[in-house]
């Protein structure tokens, strides 16, 4: 008997080192920061759709495009945007596993698009750089103390790099000293292949929002047609660099045309698709996430309080509790 139930063991053992090695990829999901702390209830949702990723967004504010003022960690702003807070919310994902993407980014007043910012005098440039600075080590700082898995450098920022590349390579240089784990910095979709300084970071990060299909509720078959030429054009952009890509962002709005323009959130798209989203969803897995020189993404967003999210007339980017949400669950449990 015990003969047997040592060549049982060997089996057991024998079969576990033939079994296929589950592979690795980033599961995120984009936490939206709130102004309450976090807890069990909050990331259990995240945990069921196995995530093992969150990316956690402490953002910052300009007035506008050519102000360059940035302004972050105020008292009026919500918790989850507070050096506190984001400490708060690492912690507690943390103690459930799931790692963390640090990702402070700005918003510019009414929403006006990041990639646009631009200083018109040197002096204001200068004032520029030293704010986004300030803010930007401030957060480095956090990372290192929780042991961010990853860093983010900046968001769509495309204008501000364009004009003042060293700046940004000297800033990587000084966020190196800081913090030392892995760095990313997140590109808007039509930008990742003029930024200059991928050679210094550990990712290429890019905010997916890659136009796939024309039609009203698109098809995953039309929606993988359309991805055919971006992903060639991504994946010789990785061989380029030898850096695997990842997308700090990816996600559609639950809308008509959803593949089309899917960067927008225009509040008078209000014409619910449910069929929409998760068709591009999928699309979107099962393009990228099978590939090795692929690492993973972070959809956008994901709310905390996930019982309110959502719903019948729910059109904007979230996939909770909605179809899209079962789709994301079954690919995340894969890796």
């Amino acid at each position: 008997m015990r003969k047997f139930f040592g060549l049982f063991a060997i089996f057991l053992l024998s079969a576990c080192a033939m079994a296929p090695a589950k592979p690795e990829k980033i599961n995120g999901v984009s936490f939206v920061s709130s102004r309450d702390t976090i807890n069990a209830t909050h990331i259990d949702p995240v945990v069921n759709i196995h995530a093992n990723y969150a990316s956690i967004m402490p953002f910052a504010f300009i007035r506008n495009i050519d102000n360059p003022e940035i302004h972050y960690n105020r008292n009026n702003q919500w918790f989850g945007e507070s050096k506190r807070g984001v400490k708060q919310y690492i912690e507690s994902l943390k103690a459930r596993g799931i790692k963390i993407m640090l990702k402070p980014q700005i918003w510019v007043a009414r929403g006006t698009f990041t990639g646009l910012i631009k200083m018109e005098k040197e002096e204001d440039w200068l004032l520029l750089e030293q704010s986004y600075a300030d803010y930007i080590l401030d957060f480095a700082s956090v990372a290192e103390e929780v042991h961010a898995d990853i860093f983010c450098i900046g968001t769509e920022l495309e204008g501000f790099i364009d004009h003042r590349p060293e700046y940004w390579k000297q800033l990587i240089t000084e966020i190196k000293k800081i913090y030392k784990g892995k760095l990313t910095y997140a590109a808007n979709w039509n930008e990742y292949d003029r930024t200059p300084f991928w050679d210094q970071l550990d990712y290429i990060g890019i905010d997916a929002y890659f136009p796939v299909s024309d039609l009203k509720t698109p098809t995953v078959e039309a929606c993988k047609l359309g991805w055919v030429q971006h992903k060639d054009t991504i994946h010789a952009f990785s061989k380029k660099y030898n850096k695997p890509i990842l997308f700090t962002e990816y996600g559609y709005r639950s809308v008509d045309f959803s593949g089309k323009q899917p960067w927008r959130s225009d509040r008078d798209m209000t014409v619910v698709n449910f069929e929409a989203q998760k068709n591009a969803t999928q699309a979107l897995l099962e393009t990228f996430w099978n590939e090795d020189w692929f690492a993973g993404g972070f959809v956008w967003k994901w709310f905390h309080d996930a019982e309110r999210t959502g719903g019948e007339d729910a059109s904007q980017f979230s996939p909770q509790n909605k179809p899209a949400q079962a789709i994301l669950r079954d690919w995340y449990s894969k890796y």
